[in-house]
C-alpha cells in the first residue's frame, strides 16, 4: 500500500476504480510515472531491476481527428510525435510494456513505434488487434507490434481466442492474457495463462474480489503443479533485450 500513502500525503483521492486501481486527478501524465516511482521506492523495491513498468494509455480515447490530444497538458500530437513522445518516457523510467500507445487505426505509426522502441519494450495491441486473427496477421506484415492481448470476450470464442494466440507465439510475439473491465469472480483466464504458455496475464490491482480470484486461482495452480510450476519473470519477456 505504498502507492496509497504517496497518494494521501499528497492530498490526492485514493478512490479504487473498477479495475482496482486507483485514480487521482494529477495535474500532468508524467506525475501517475513520478508518484508510482516514489511508491516503489518508499516499499523498498529496486526500479529497473526488481520493478518495471507497463502502461495502458488507451490512446484511441484521445485521437481525434487525427491527431492526439492531451488535454491535461494543453498539448496536441501528431503520430509520429507520440512516437517520439513514447521513446522519450521508454529511455526517462524503466517501461517494459506499452499498450495501445498509439489509435487502433494509427498503423503507420505503430510500425514507427516497434522499430523506434520494439527491440527493449513490449508493444502490446489490445484495440488494434481486438484478439482477431486478421487483424494479427496484418500487424505481423507490418510489424506494428510485437505482442498480442488475449481477451476471449473480445473475439468472441475460446477457439478464436486460441487462434491469434498461437498465431502471435508462431511469429515470435508474447501474449498477454487479459481481464475486461467488468468483471465477475470467474477465474477461467489464470487457467488459459498457464495453459497457453502466455507468461504473463493482466488481471487489475489485487483490490478487489473479482480480481483477487485470477491471483488466488494462479496460486492454486502453481499448488497443483508442483516443482513443474515456473515463475519466467523477465525471460516472460522473450523477443525484447533486457
Amino acid at each position: 500500500q505504498a502507492l496509497k500513502k504517496v497518494l494521501d500525503k499528497k492530498g490526492y483521492s485514493t478512490t479504487v476504480g473498477d479495475e482496482g486501481g486507483f485514480a487521482p486527478s494529477l495535474g500532468s501524465n508524467q506525475a501517475a510515472l513520478d508518484v508510482i516511482v516514489e511508491a516503489v521506492q518508499q516499499a523498498g523495491y529496486s526500479l529497473g531491476d526488481q520493478i518495471r513498468l507497463a502502461l495502458d494509455p488507451a490512446a484511441s480515447e484521445i485521437y481525434k481527428d487525427g491527431k492526439y490530444h492531451l488535454s491535461i497538458e494543453g498539448r496536441t500530437l501528431t503520430g509520429e510525435e507520440m512516437v517520439e513522445f513514447w521513446a522519450d518516457w521508454t529511455s526517462r523510467y524503466p517501461i517494459i510494456s506499452l499498450e495501445d500507445g498509439l489509435a487502433e487505426d494509427d498503423w503507420a505509426n505503430w510500425s514507427r513505434l516497434v522499430a523506434a522502441i520494439g527491440d527493449r519494450v513490449q508493444i502490446v495491441g489490445d484495440d488494434l488487434l481486438v484478439t482477431n486473427v486478421e487483424r494479427v496477421e496484418r500487424a505481423i506484415r507490418q510489424k506494428a507490434a510485437n505482442s498480442l492481448l488475449c481477451k476471449v470476450n473480445q473475439i468472441g470464442t475460446l477457439t478464436e481466442a486460441m487462434a491469434a494466440s498461437q498465431l502471435s507465439q508462431r511469429h515470435g510475439w508474447t501474449v498477454v492474457t487479459s481481464h475486461r473491465s467488468g468483471e465477475t469472480e470467474d477465474a477461467t483466464i489464470a487457467d488459459l495463462a498457464v495453459a497457453m504458455n502466455a507468461g504473463q496475464i493482466k488481471t487489475g490491482a489485487p483490490a478487489r474480489s473479482d480480481r483477487i480470484a485470477k491471483y488466488n486461482q494462479l496460486l492454486r495452480i502453481e499448488e497443483e503443479l508442483g516443482r513443474a510450476a515456473v515463475y519466467p519473470g523477465l525471460k516472460a519477456f522473450t523477443n525484447l533485450k533486457v
